[in-house]
């Protein structure tokens, strides 16, 4: 039995700080409670000393205690879930009240008329809670839960004080600019090189490949793998993670997303990245797709049959990869295999199970073929532990004694997990960490590392739980939010750090500001591997990660256990819980197990997530005043009355509805004076209400679409009271006439502007100038311009004082000359120009960017006009003819991207760009492409052709461009092509 106190302390904390605050305001508006929360308050602090202490001497220990710990645990958990929740009902309930009423007498009197009962009904909940904080501290010295002696850094000190402490200088630093998240695997060259033939073996046109073995020995990392590196060559691709779950209807929902996305734009991936990179008419066709199914459910129609023929009617001319990952259940294959259409070209299947049930259910099919994996040898572990060691900044690997890895039984997940553990430890002796080994597997004789048997999976859980125990208190609670997510699911690093933030469970510590706290936190899991990094973003950081399968059903029921998520539906088959529900997750799942959200206690629900349809929310109400966090990104289904109820949150920070089908924001969302986040990019919501001005609160706008830069409006409202200063994050908005004026956002770090309709002759376009060249010398490191008259960006060259402390910036419009500053810009790691600044001489100047990660040309308008044809060519007349990059300078440039119709020749100079990884092309038509032979460090070439004049232009540009990356000693970059 084990002890989870990461989020019970977390919470503990939260409300500790709201009763703190009660107490200095003198909370005389409820009379005769000053006394009992102080009392409350006294109790909590050391009920939360006890929880440290206990944390501090470590799971095994704390055991001695068995379950009289454990229940007095959950004892402390719940008087302080429903200590917040009374505290936060009571803001809500006498909330503004006073504020409106001009005569102190007077308001005093009307007040305690009107509010006469619910501080009544509050003063007594917090008398009662009173009563159970004394009989919760009488019934630990009844019972004989004695405190925990001194631990003497035994497992879990990190965890001890709940801080930072657990650190080391490699989580404060900077994580490494990187662009490849995919290391290639160890161990498995023998089952790539036989998959491979399979993959490619073109005697069968269709076949399923059964990749077996048990959970964490890397099944999914060489299908994986596999997927990668042949999914350009198929029409189609997809992947989808199953698990425990038996819904056929979200598994082929998920296969036909990604191969049939959206018209609006939507684009969904896999593990891969791009996923169903499709030729002109998909997007008519799905919708005539849709449109058909819809009828033919008039007539009877299941959704099944519906899904089966919209994927027959679109892979029928196509070839197709399909990965279907973690099948527990040889029935649910069956039904998959069955409604995945054959084609009249190349089709490959691969799956991954545990069981092999599921690979012998279709046994001696035509082209199918099973695949064994078993653990890793000796030599192959040690390797691995030492690159995963190295990969989460480890030093003196040579100190670690080889046991630790031998006792991994050759499984990659415990492996790379432990070496995430040691590295994070670097104070701990070998004696110590022999002494590890032995309290994980005391069993005399067992050595797996030396032939022993292969380990069950209780043995790697107990190892991944050590190395979960081990982590920082703080640290725990942020993990179990992992939970949230579906199984699978790439989860973006800046949605969960803005929840995390939301949810207080970081705070400002050190100096550093409490985004650095959560981006620290968050290199800190990386770190410990208890998250993968899948996709980064042109700047070099983190975009996505992903948990393995095994670790996050250890969270899930960590998290289960503490009463900290819930999680209904998705891949989880888990029981209702008995108490009332805190967070709530709301996956995607057939009615039956839809329905039991109806059978719940949600009325004390602070946080809600959902993933699918709005239509899945329970049919009873919450209590609307408490809830905090609300998340329904990528949500259909949005009314009109949820916006409504939405706008009753009183509490809320952390509002996203993100790729949601709503259409616009009732003027009621100005009562949400907590909201700190509004994420409601890519929707169909162009103009803020004027009442959002009253969030003095708010922290990120996020609005507008990235990829057609629709841009949002705000109100005028906005300068004209000089409101909003808490503003950190303004992006895809749309300047106009008084709204240039922006001097008051001292605290801004990020301004996107995706349009900007201001003349040169208008007072506003100096007031923008100016107000940029001021918060250039605040906080302002992220800008972007988007400018279709180009006048603006022209003049960017007149600011007196740059904007020197930018790390991204991005200008679009016919700019032909730079800013002579930009050289000044020494932190500057992503630099994102027009087309139009595609000159040799500039090329020259950016040269001297010492910290420049990326650099993208661009051209964003959907026609090319003859202006931009006319630049471009003069462009080249000025440059002999092409575009040459220079010999020297661009010393950290791992990213190179040029994406217009027309690309010039391009030329590269011997010892040009020495760090540069890869290089991607989009283009109608290529010129010329020389000199790639020396980019010594190239990896990747990524080539899209627009326009194409069919499969020959395709092949015969590939051609081409292979004949210019070959090098003399025989290495060339991998070649992508979009077809």
């Amino acid at each position: 039995m084990e002890l989870v106190v990461g989020a019970s302390e977390a919470t503990m904390k939260s409300v500790m700080g709201k009763l703190g605050g009660l107490l200095a305001q003198e909370y005389t508006l409820i009379r005769g409670v000053n006394g009992d929360l102080q009392y409350i308050n006294d109790e909590l602090a050391t009920m939360q000393s006890f929880l440290r202490d206990l944390t501090a001497v470590g799971a095994g220990r704390a055991q001695s205690h068995g379950h009289r710990t454990k229940d007095w645990m959950k004892q402390i958990r719940d008087i302080t879930y429903d200590i917040e929740d009374c505290i936060d009902d009571s803001a809500h309930r006498l909330h503004g009240l006073r504020s409106d009423m001009c005569c102190y007498y007077f308001a005093n009197s009307v007040y305690e008329v009107l509010t006469w009962w619910p501080r009544r009904d509050v003063a007594t909940k917090i008398s009662v809670l009173k009563m159970r904080a004394q009989q919760i501290g009488e019934r630990r010295e009844r019972y004989g839960v004695n405190n925990p002696e001194a631990a003497g850094g035994s497992e879990g000190s990190h965890a001890g004080n709940g801080t930072t402490a657990g650190f080391d200088a490699a989580d404060n630093q900077e994580a490494s600019l990187e662009l490849v998240a995919m290391k290639d695997p160890v161990g498995v060259e023998d089952h790539m090189k036989e998959l491979e033939e399979w993959l490619t073996n073109d005697k069968n046109s269709s076949g399923v490949l059964y990749v077996v073995g048990f959970g964490g020995v890397g099944k999914t990392t060489i299908a994986t793998a596999l997927y990668r590196k042949f999914g350009d060559q198929f029409d189609h691709r997809a992947m989808v993670n199953v698990s425990q779950s038996s819904d056929i209807n979200a598994v082929l929902t998920n296969i036909k997303n990604q191969v049939m996305p959206q018209s609006s734009g939507q684009t969904q991936q896999g593990a891969g990245g791009v996923l169903g990179r499709l030729k002109r008419g998909t997007s008519a066709l799905a919708a005539k797709c849709c449109s058909a199914g819809a009828s033919e459910e008039t007539r009877g129609e299941t959704k099944l049959d519906r899904l089966k023929k919209e994927l027959t009617g679109h892979f029928d001319n196509s070839s197709y990869l399909v990965l279907v990952d973690d099948v527990w259940s040889a029935a649910t294959w069956d039904q998959i295999r069955k409604s995945l259409p054959t084609s009249k070209k190349h089709t490959r299947i691969i799956v991954t199970t545990r069981f092999q049930a599921v690979a012998t259910r279709h046994r001696g099919e035509e082209g199918d073929h099973t695949r064994k994996v078993s653990p890793l040898g000796i030599v192959e572990s040690e390797r691995l532990f030492k690159q995963a060691f190295s990969e989460s900044k480890g030093s003196e690997v040579e100190k670690v004694p080889m046991e630790v890895w031998n006792m991994c039984g050759g499984l990659p997940l415990a492996i790379v997990i432990m070496a995430g553990h040691v590295a994070c430890n670097p104070n701990k002796s070998a004696d110590e960490w022999l002494k590890v080994c032995k309290s994980l597997f005391p069993e005399s004789g067992k050595d797996h590392g030396k032939g022993g048997r292969d380990l069950t999976q209780e043995e790697v859980g107990r190892i991944v739980s050590h190395c979960y125990n081990d982590m920082p208190a703080d640290i725990k609670t942020c993990s179990l939010y992992l939970s949230i997510f579906p199984k699978g699911q790439k989860i973006s690093r800046k949605r969960l750090t803005r929840r995390w933030i939301a949810e207080a469970f970081v705070a400002e510590k050190q100096g550093l500001s409490v985004e650095d706290v959560a981006e620290t936190y968050f290199n800190h899991l990386i770190r410990r591997k208890i998250i993968r990094p899948v996709e980064h973003s042109s700047n070099g950081k983190v975009k996505k990660c992903i948990v393995h399968d095994m670790v996050l059903e250890h969270i899930v029921a960590k998290a289960s256990e503490e009463n900290f998520i819930t999680v209904i539906g998705g891949n989880w088959l888990m029981q209702l819980p008995s108490s009332k529900v805190r967070r709530l997750s709301l996956q995607e799942s057939d009615s039956k197990r839809a329905n039991d959200t109806e059978k719940m206690n949600l009325s004390h629900v602070r946080s809600l997530t959902m993933f699918g349809s709005l239509n899945q929310l329970p049919s009873h109400s919450f209590k609307f005043g408490i809830v905090q966090v609300l998340d329904l990104e990528g949500c259909m289904g949005f009314k009109a009355h949820h916006a409504e109820e939405i706008c009753k949150m009183l509490l809320l920070k952390y509002l996203s509805l993100r790729r949601s089908d709503t259409k616009q924001l009732p003027k009621a969302i100005g009562k949400l004076e907590n909201l700190e986040t509004l994420d409601i990019r890519e929707t169909s919501i162009v103009e803020l209400p004027k009442t959002v001005c009253q969030l003095e609160r708010l922290v990120n706008i996020l609005g507008g679409d990235k990829r057609t830069r629709r841009a949002l409006k705000l109100p005028q409202e906005l300068n004209k009271k000089k409101k909003m200063k808490a503003l950190r994050i303004l992006s895809g908005i749309e300047i106009v006439g008084g709204l240039a004026d922006l001097h008051h956002l001292t605290e801004l770090r990020k301004l996107a502007i995706y349009k900007l309709s201001t003349m040169s002759d208008d007072p506003s376009f100096k007031d923008l100038s100016s107000s940029i060249e001021y918060l250039g010398g605040y906080s302002l490191n992220t800008l972007i311009i988007d400018d279709e008259s180009s006048k603006f960006i022209n003049s960017l060259d007149d600011l007196s004082s740059p904007p020197k402390f930018l790390v991204a910036l991005e200008l679009s419009g016919k700019m032909v000359q730079l800013p002579s500053w930009i050289t000044q810009l020494s932190a500057l790691t992503k630099l994102t120009l027009s087309v139009t600044a595609l000159r040799t001489d500039n090329l020259l100047l950016l040269s001297n960017l010492d910290a420049l990660f990326s650099l993208t040309f661009s051209f964003r308008a959907e026609k090319q006009d003859s202006e931009t044809l006319t630049i471009l060519v003069e462009n080249k007349l000025s440059s002999d003819g092409e575009i040459t990059v220079p010999d020297a300078g661009f010393k950290s440039l791992k990213l190179l991207r040029f994406f217009a119709p027309l690309l010039p020749v391009l030329s590269f100079s011997e010892n040009s760009m020495p760090e540069l990884e890869r290089l991607e092309l989009r283009f109608s038509m290529l010129e010329g492409l020389y000199g790639v032979e020396y980019l010594a460090g190239l990896k990747v070439v990524h080539l899209t052709l627009e326009d194409k004049e069919g499969e020959h232009m395709t092949k015969e540009v590939q051609r081409e461009v292979e004949r210019a990356v070959k090098r003399t000693d025989g290495k060339a970059p991998k070649i992508i092509l979009d077809q």
